[in-house]
């Protein structure tokens, strides 16, 4: 019973009754059902919400309940009577044990935890069903079965035995087999059989040899009267003919396996409620199932129809006429998926535990393998991997914190890539550039898609050279807005205090923050939801790097997985795209990073804005350059000109890019090791002067054909007006071989000889 928000259990003893009170902050979060609401869905009348916060009293002083149960359970130190329960993430039948003070007296109380998702018990059982096709179809990978062997090994442990029951359950309450068996009983498969029936004589219409036969050798015979006009022929006939007769009848082979399909359901579910524990939930939704199953089977056409020793699969009925071909899909399912030992499903559908969210990872699992299946090449033995041979059967990988990876190609038009679909990959912590991980601690996606040149085969050395892409995927079951994470206005101060009470709306949207920045070469790291409405911010101006959500929802008709898939096929362009700014982004990161620094420059310099912008002091060229005299450094100021002898003869200057893509130029003369002739370069670059160039703008006396001429500016930026520098420093200056050729240096190699 519920008064305000108060949920009021009672609990029936002999000489009184006894209530425990379950308090919720809002009437939102709990409930009662109707009984047979109840019965049908395998749930306790009695509910309370994941993730919220109850208070609970017990109307007598004598009782407790026990502590400790999945830690949900917290006692008062005030009062014994009275605590907390906390169900967290926990999705289930929970059972509470009230007991008395002298543990004299025991008695046990079934809660239900609903998911906050209202839809959870359809998504469950559509996911949990199609979790079933998927280990059938990769189960019959490893065995492809003509005939069948129709004896059920029930030789295993309970929780496989609930691990079964669980797939059949999924199947049995969908409306697909309840048509499927309606349009069997409606519409059933017959054959006409021949049967020996025994009649009057009198009754005969049609005579054959072996009527004929009867007339003349039976016994129990009468005489024919004397006007008779077969007294001729014989004097007397048998009183009763016995003959063949044609009657249509439905114990075909095809409908003995309908029966034994519901037969071996319902075996399993009478074995799951002998094992069960009378209090839990695997009974009651056996007991229910059965139900069901005793329903169809006390069917009249059922009656007389006998037990199948084999079924041969090549049956026109079975494969094509409706309802039997969906029945035989299901029988296979169910025969080859119980053979199945797929440890991760404890955590899902262990006995009296429903956790959707976890299921809902593990069915995504299955949803993106098929999206990228669709869109590379994926080697088959990759797929095979997920089914193992183990010492009991067949198991299944699946399973939270075990590392799968599927590998493939894709072929574009001008590129080929090596791509690799991993669930639960592990990113190690503390790794040091440039190797693969995160820099900060371990991190585990749900979900990584990982792209890289094909022409490199391992991985690690994709990482080394900044040649490869990770996008991950993570799934969120219980996300019901996605405005409040990307879109909303949040306060930050409300924000703050929040997160002071252990409130963190926005955790979702800095998880993917975190797999984004910490985990290198990342692309992207994106929420996958049950929702309708997808979000894919930028970081700049490509479509990775980026943050959003993507919608995949359980459903029969529309996952709305095709929003991904084309993400999916969006990235893939832009792989093809050779001059994408990520591209140029990943070269410039492994040419900056691919190296430590060595040592440091404090060193006073312009600020890298406006026209300086690109001022970086490791990538500014300075051409460190000759003059002969004081008259030939006059020209150079007069006529804003700076010339160095060009070609193949010796002591001209060598032009490559560091050369020709100079900023500045320091002069000095012979003898002279501290100058502050120091001078802004156009960045035009330099040109080409001939002799007759020069004298025609008084050049003192030119020797050579050409020249390499550049070109000064007026003015130079106010922090490099009053320096010297040092060029005793650069011994390769004054070389023999190098004298009066103008070598280029960095700005950074040049700042090291400031004169203080």
């Amino acid at each position: 019973m519920i008064t305000e928000n108060k949920l009021r259990i009672p609990v029936l003893r002999k000489s009184e009754e006894i209530f425990l009170d379950i308090y919720a902050e809002s009437s939102d979060y709990i409930a009662e059902i109707t009984e047979a609401d109840a019965e049908l869905n395998g749930e306790s009348q009695y509910q309370i919400k994941e993730g919220c916060f109850y208070e609970y009293k017990i109307s007598n002083k004598d009782y407790r309940l026990r502590t400790g149960i999945r830690d949900i359970v917290k006692q008062s130190k005030i009062d014994s009577t009275a605590g907390r329960l906390s169900p967290n993430i926990y999705v289930g039948t929970l059972l509470l044990e009230l007991f008395h003070k002298e543990e004299s007296e025991i008695y046990k109380i079934k809660v239900e935890v609903t998911s906050t998702k209202t839809n959870y018990r359809e998504d469950y059982r559509v996911m949990l069903g199609e979790i079933t096709e998927k280990c059938t179809d990769l189960i019959m990978q490893h065995s492809s079965p003509v005939v069948q062997n129709f004896e059920p090994d029930y030789k295993v442990d309970p929780k496989t035995y609930y691990q079964q029951f669980a797939f059949l359950k999924s199947i049995i309450d969908s409306a697909e087999f309840n048509d499927s068996i309606m349009k069997i009983i409606s519409s059933p498969i017959t054959r006409w059989r021949e049967i020996e029936s025994e009649t009057d004589i009198r009754n005969l219409r049609r005579v054959n040899r072996r009527i004929l036969k009867q007339i003349v050798n039976s016994s129990n015979r009468i005489e024919l009267p004397s006007d008779h006009y077969l007294r001729r022929v014989i004097q007397t006939i048998p009183a009763r003919i016995v003959f063949n007769e044609k009657s249509e009848t439905v114990d075909t082979p095809e409908n003995r396996f309908i029966k034994y399909v519901l037969s071996s359901f319902l075996a399993l579910c009478s074995t799951i409620t002998s094992k069960m524990n009378d209090d839990s939930r695997g009974k009651a939704e056996s007991i229910r199932t059965e139900e069901i199953l005793e329903q169809y089977l006390g069917h009249s056409i059922f009656k007389d129809i006998g037990t199948p020793e084999t079924l041969p699969l090549n049956s026109p009925v079975l494969q094509r006429k409706e309802g039997y071909r969906e029945i035989l899909k299901v029988w296979l399912m169910f025969n080859l998926a119980a053979k199945l030992i797929w440890s991760g499903g404890e955590n899902v559908y262990e006995a009296g535990k429903r956790d959707v969210a976890v299921l809902y990872e593990y069915w995504l699992f299955f949803k993106l393998l098929d999206i990228i299946k669709s869109v590379f090449y994926i080697d088959p033995k990759c797929i095979d991997e997920l089914i193992i041979k183990t010492d009991d059967g067949l198991g299944l990988t699946l399973k939270q914190g075990s590392h799968i990876a599927v590998k493939g190609i894709y072929i574009g038009s001008s590129r080929r890539f090596n791509v690799e679909f991993s669930y639960n990959r592990t990113f190690r912590g503390e790794m040091g550039y440039p190797e693969a991980g995160s820099w900060t601690k371990n991190m585990r996606p749900d979900y990584t898609l990982t792209i890289w040149p094909y022409e490199i085969q391992h991985q690690e050395d994709a990482e080394l050279g900044e040649l490869i892409v990770h996008i991950h995927f993570d799934a969120k079951y219980k996300i019901e807005n996605l405005y409040n994470i990307f879109e909303g206005d949040i306060n930050l101060d409300d924000e703050k205090i929040d997160q002071r009470k252990g409130k963190y709306k926005r955790a979702d949207l800095l998880k993917m923050h975190s797999y984004r920045d910490a985990i290198r070469r990342t692309g992207g790291a994106y929420i996958l939801y049950p929702g309708d409405v997808s979000f894919n911010k930028l970081g700049f101006h490509e479509i990775i790097p980026g943050l959003g959500a993507f919608p995949i929802r359980p459903s029969k008709t529309d996952t709305g997985e095709n929003e991904l898939r084309r993400f999916i096929n969006d990235v893939l362009h832009h792989f093809m795209n050779r001059i994408s700014q990520r591209e140029k982004a990943a070269y410039q990161t492994f040419e900056i990073y691919c190296e430590k620094p060595e040592g440091a420059l404090v060193e006073v310099l312009p600020e890298t804005i406006g026209s300086n912008r690109g001022l970086l002091p490791d990538k500014t060229i300075v051409l460190v350059g000759y003059y002969k005299n004081p008259e030939h450094l006059d020209w150079i100021l007069k006529n804003k000109l700076y010339n160095t002898r060009t070609g193949s003869a010796r002591g001209s200057i060598s032009v490559t890019s560091k050369e020709a893509g100079a900023k500045y130029l320091l002069l000095y003369t012979n003898g002279e090791t501290v100058t502050d002739k120091f001078y802004k370069l156009d960045q035009g670059g330099p040109e080409v002067f001939t002799k007759d160039d020069l004298l025609s703008i008084g050049y003192p006396n030119p020797n050579y054909k050409s020249y390499l001429v550049f070109k000064l500016e007026n003015s130079i930026e106010f922090e490099f007006s009053m320096v010297k520098w040092d060029l005793s420093k650069f011994s390769r200056l004054f070389e023999k071989e190098n004298i009066g050729i103008p070598i280029a240096f960095s700005l950074t190699d040049l700042m090291r000889t400031v004169v203080k």
